[in-house]
């Protein structure tokens, strides 16, 4: 499967930080090729289809600490770039109470051309940028952004900030103590409300723990990211709690 529209879109490359932000659920889109998998308007708008507002606070995080934005343009119904090709949970039938129809009975054909017209290409796409950041002795930390529906089959979620780690803890540690000494009415948790058994890490591990790069994974509440006078402090707060703790480790310098 050719797509019209390339799956991968960068923001800022040329802004001077370190932190490259990633927001593999950015989009509630579907590529015209795909039409709607079955869905109507509002499973489409709903959180099983994207992370309400966290393409948003990627470019706040990104304006706030000079970084570069990298999201992929179209719903992780069609195809979830934080999940390897082989991961059943990339392409998923079912998503919380809904049934995606145009997900189900896939053959291993159908699989593929999403893997080779989605995956691939914004796999290679985010390498690329890292690599250009190499080949320039740039520092680099990568970041993925997500955000989290508060009730998730029923049950409210009380956290409201989780910082996700798989192998590398360095940036989450010092991010959470960050956190600590700083003090918030925000509640903050280590690898909730999701954890790297739950199959959340894969752009950590293959774009940052291969690398070498300093990593952290965000999650936050979407009910925190309406935009203005609720994201806004969501922005300055988790910024905040990077930039000490790129300054607290070093990561600020770490060059790929």
């Amino acid at each position: 499967m050719v797509l019209r529209e390339s799956p991968i879109a960068i923001e800022r490359e040329g802004a001077p930080g370190a932190v490259v932000f990633v927001c593999e659920h950015a989009s509630c889109r579907l590529p015209e090729e795909l039409g709607t998998l079955g869905l109507d308007d509002r499973a489409l708008r709903s959180h099983i289809a994207w992370d309400i507002g966290a393409l948003d606070l990627a470019r706040g995080l990104a304006d706030a600490v000079d970084g570069t934005v990298c999201y992929q343009r179209f719903s992780r119904l069609a195809y979830d770039c934080n999940r390897p090709p082989e991961a059943s949970s990339a392409i998923v039938g079912r998503s919380e109470t809904y049934d995606i129809p145009g997900n189900q009975g896939l053959d291993p054909a159908q699989r593929s051309a999403r893997v080779k017209g989605i995956y691939l290409p914004f796999r290679d796409g985010l390498a690329a940028l890292l690599e250009r950041r190499q080949a320039a002795a740039r520092a680099t930390v990568l970041v993925t952004v997500h955000s989290f529906t508060p009730v998730y089959f029923g049950t409210p979620r009380q956290v409201e900030i989780g910082i996700l780690h798989d192998s590398d803890t360095r940036l989450a540690d010092a991010m959470l103590a960050e956190a600590q000494q700083m003090g918030s009415s925000f509640v903050v948790r280590r690898n909730e409300p999701y954890a790297p058994t739950d199959g959340v890490t894969h752009t950590l591990v293959e774009h940052g723990i291969k690398r070498g790069i300093p990593n952290v994974m965000i999650e936050v509440r979407n009910d925190l990211l309406v935009k203005g006078a609720m994201l806004d402090p969501v922005v300055e707060y988790i910024s905040n709690m990077l930039n000490g703790a790129m300054s607290n480790t070093g990561s600020s310098s770490v060059r790929i």
